[in-house]
């Protein structure tokens, strides 16, 4: 495994280089590929969500922009209302004197010409195309865990175990439960479970929903900061609210020489700096490794673009030598990315668990 990792890591730089490379001495060709617009547009949030392009022509699902100015108030509109042209000025026209700053396929701020200048609206609670794929998630994690719920409910303890479907999920859950929440928080399991259970298939999901490439998938959301951060800080204010008096002692007066705590307070300030670490980590510890998998997984594939758009003699070459290695890359990244899936889920519940049991500490 060691050399395995080694070998694809030497792979992947040398791609790299060849890309950076061939993109330092491209010239800027009409329909020329950008790397930058294919990754960006993935891995960005947007009012609209860009599904295929029929001859050229963009096949978008356009979405409700709800958001409050200070000016005019409250306003519900479609991302559809607002011009696909960019003027050079980076803004999109729509109604009523609004405008979005940024490129079709991103989330800029919705800005409103007031007295000849621009000024961004207050309040922006617009259906994004992430939070779209956010209430999709949201929906399938319901499914899967309120159909064998159901089952569970209507059979008794001793009747034959379930088949199929919810066969599947009822060995995941158990084996999340048993593996992961018991094995860590023991007798306090069934208190902590829902949630620790929860952010588990919610992160799982959301990851393999992730590496769908088509619609009702496609869209990174753990790959998005705020994502991971809002069940960092569900983490840490479970962690913290629910904590007992050691747990708060070892942080505030731990069992270290005096002169460690007073007349400088060096370990209290360290252990409570350690409070605010622990969400931190979770939030970026998923964030990078998602988004990373996300960002080498689309960079493999537009190598082998890049190359045949350099055109010439040397495009063909570099073009022909870089799609087999490129494919076989691919097809490794993705398989490794469903592995990802499932480990990161797995490393943010656990994390989350240790954390929960760290706040329930006991007086040696």
């Amino acid at each position: 495994m060691k050399y395995l990792r080694s070998i694809t890591l030497v792979l992947v730089l040398a791609l790299f280089s060849t890309a950076a490379f061939a993109a330092a001495n491209e010239e800027k060709k009409e329909g020329s590929i950008s790397l930058k617009e294919i990754l960006f547009g993935h891995v960005q949030d947007s009012y609209q969500w860009h599904l295929f392009d029929i001859d050229g022509h963009p096949v978008v699902i356009n979405l409700p922009m709800i958001f409050y100015s200070e000016h005019s108030g409250f306003h519900v509109l479609c991302s559809g209302q607002f011009s696909h042209h960019v003027s050079p000025e980076l803004l999109r026209e729509g109604p009523d004197g609004f405008y979005i700053q940024g490129a079709e396929d991103e989330k800029g701020k919705i800005v409103e010409m007031v007295n000849g200048s621009l000024q961004p609206v207050c309040f922006d609670i617009s259906i994004t195309k992430q939070v779209c794929i956010l209430f999709i998630n949201a929906i399938i994690l319901l499914l899967c865990v309120l159909i064998p719920a159901r089952w569970c409910k209507n059979h008794k303890v001793d009747d034959d175990a379930p088949k199929g479907f919810t066969g599947l999920m009822h060995m995941f859950i158990m084996s999340v439960y048993n593996d992961l929440v018991k094995s860590t928080l023991g007798e306090k399991a069934d208190k902590y479970a829902p949630y620790l259970l929860t952010c588990f298939f919610f992160i799982f999901f959301s990851n393999l929903m992730g590496v769908v490439p088509f619609p009702p998938g496609g869209g990174n959301i753990t790959g998005n900061i705020a994502i991971t951060g809002f069940l960092a800080i569900c983490t840490f204010l479970i962690t913290n609210v629910t904590g007992n008096k050691h747990y708060w002692m070892e942080i505030f007066w731990p069992e270290v020489p005096t002169w460690l705590k007073c007349p400088v307070p060096l370990m209290p300030v360290i252990e409570l700096f350690g409070v605010f670490i622990k969400p931190i980590v979770l939030m970026v510890r998923l964030f990078a490794n998602m988004l990373a998998g996300h960002a080498i997984a689309i960079s493999l594939a537009c190598i082998i673009f890049i190359m045949f758009g350099l055109g010439g003699a040397m495009g063909n070459f570099l073009g022909s030598f870089i799609t087999p290695v490129s494919v076989l890359m691919s097809i490794f990244m993705m398989f490794l990315e469903l592995l990802v899936c499932y480990i990161q889920a797995m490393v943010f519940t656990l994390l989350s668990a240790i954390y929960i049991q760290m706040s329930h500490a006991h007086h040696e």
